[in-house]
């Protein structure tokens, strides 16, 4: 602090003479009242640093002096004199606050300017801790406005954090308008004024938080309108950034102790972080919007390519049916050319069936009606109704399955039909020469099995990996491209994992992995 500026209050005028000439050759500004009254006015609209003050005094006495700088300038160091110094006074000045006792009369001048000196240290050092007091608890009011993406609980939020670290009841934010031109205000608490153009003109102005007092303020205009709503003091901060601008708003009644220097810079605080805040809330907005975008355009060119899809799997059986019925009406056809064009439309629709029932097994999986399924006893009774394709094919099939393993709740006819998918695609991979087909299962964790489908065949090329659970997609010629897909869709709703690991064998190698208990 450079200069500061002691304000002297001693209805004897030779005490109050003395301490200008000693505080004037220290450094200080001083100046001297002799009216305890008069001082009272002082106060009213001038800033002092340190109020020495005498206390007994016939007009009003030093402890009310002392209670009026105290409430209209709560950072001001108070030092008290008195020829009458007792436990008594002492405990009375701790409890106003004092930043120190000087008895009178006191010794050489180097005695009043040591006890000044002492004042702002202390006066400073409580100043000091309360700052620390207050900054303890941000940690948590920081974690808990980053977790809020909502703007209006957010704004809230705000509002709350700020009415109890500054402890006052009204407080309000300000927003921009979408002109540009005025302020409208978008949440409040308690007494707040409209955002007036001399208000906003005021704030807009300021690079910092600004304070006012109703009885100590340079701008007589909006001293006024604290008056009227009957606020004793306010700090305003403008929050300026490129997507927000905004003011905060924060006032104290009159029966509340002004706002002091701490208190701003507490506000700045608590700015800076519904600042920080409001910001991540808007981010936030945005990601969501443009994820919502985003999923919207992958539902439609998913829409696109699955309709093209059903389109084409749909329409080359219906225009095989259409030829094979036309040529089958040609009278001058014999009976056994006709009858073969029939056979062949009756395996079109056949085939037309199988690819509709497929799409509703991917729409419509039903899970509902679950029981408890011994995962060794299927596989085994797969491998007998697979068996003969497997011989016929030349596979050689190995089972690696545990004596016991969990059970499972799940669909046992949508299982099984899982396990003959990937069945039926490991014949299909090892035609025509045939190869090895393996089984592997094993508890998994929390009562889960996990089991692997590999065969030794050529897998499934890089390329075409991503796609395989795609409906209508397929690796093999006059495949429907729903097998996979149903299984995946499966799997999924029973709460499991269906996968591709290119890495484990040389050919193909399907992953399953289905939880236990209930699910």
């Amino acid at each position: 602090m450079e200069n500061p500026f002691i304000y002297v209050v001693d209805d004897e005028p030779g005490i109050a003479l003395l301490c200008n000439r000693l505080l004037t050759r220290a450094g200080y500004r001083v100046q001297t009242e002799t009216s305890s009254r008069k001082a009272l006015e002082f106060f009213k609209t001038n800033s002092i640093d340190l109020l020495l003050v005498d206390i007994r005094m016939p007009e009003v006495d030093g402890f009310e002096v002392i209670q009026n700088i105290k409430r209209l300038q709560p950072d001001a160091a108070v030092l008290i004199m008195t020829g009458h110094g007792t436990v008594e006074t002492a405990i009375h000045a701790l409890r106003q606050g004092v930043d120190g006792l000087l008895l009178k009369p006191f010794g050489p001048g180097s005695e009043l300017v040591e006890a000044v000196k002492q004042a702002f240290i202390d006066s400073q050092r409580k100043q000091d801790a309360a700052r620390i007091q207050t900054l303890r608890p941000l940690f948590s009011v920081t974690e808990a406005l980053l977790a809020e993406k909502q703007r209006e609980p957010l704004l809230k939020l705000i509002l709350n954090a700020i009415q109890e670290h500054l402890y006052c009841e009204n407080v309000a934010c300000y927003q921009q308008t979408f002109n540009a031109k005025t302020y409208e205000r978008i949440a409040s608490v308690g007494k707040t004024p409209k955002p007036s153009a001399e208000l906003i003109a005021a704030v807009e102005s300021a690079s910092a938080p600004m304070m006012i007092h109703a009885n100590a303020s340079s701008d007589a205009n909006l001293a006024a309108a604290l008056t009227k709503l009957e606020l004793a003091s306010a700090i305003l901060a403008p929050i300026q950034r490129p997507n927000i601008r905004m003011i905060l708003f924060v006032g104290r009644n009159l029966t509340e102790p002004p706002f002091r220097e701490a208190d701003i810079e507490m506000f700045q605080i608590l700015a800076g972080q519904a600042v920080v805040a409001l910001e991540n809330s808007r981010l936030y907005a945005e990601q969501a919007e443009a994820q919502k975008a985003l999923l919207q355009s992958e539902k439609m060119a998913a829409a696109g390519r699955l309709s093209a899809s059903i389109a084409h799997e749909v329409n080359n059986p219906l225009q095989a049916v259409q030829n094979c019925l036309h040529l089958a009406a040609r009278e001058d056809l014999p009976e056994e050319k006709r009858k073969e064009y029939f056979d062949l439309a009756r395996k079109e629709l056949e085939r037309l069936m199988l690819t509709t029932r497929r799409m509703l097994d991917f729409y419509r999986p039903n899970v509902n009606a679950r029981e408890k399924i011994d995962i060794q006893e299927m596989l085994q009774y797969v491998f007998s109704l697979m068996n003969k394709q497997f011989s016929e094919s030349e596979i050689r099939v190995e089972l690696d399955i545990p004596k016991e393993l969990p059970q499972i709740m799940a669909v046992a006819s949508q299982i099984q039909q899982v396990f003959i998918n990937l069945s039926l695609n490991a014949v299909d991979a090892l035609k025509p020469s045939g190869g090895a087909f393996k089984i592997t299962a094993k508890p998994y964790k929390r009562g889960g099995v996990e089991l692997f489908f590999e065969d030794d065949g050529p897998g499934i090329p890089k390329e075409k990996q991503p796609n395989i659970f795609e409906p209508f997609f397929s690796t093999k010629d006059g495949g429907t491209g729903l097998g996979l897909t149903v299984s995946y869709n499966i799997i999924t709703a029973h709460g499991g994992t269906l996968e591709y690991l290119a890495e484990r064998s040389s050919g193909a190698c399907f992953h399953i992995i289905l939880p236990g208990g209930e699910q």
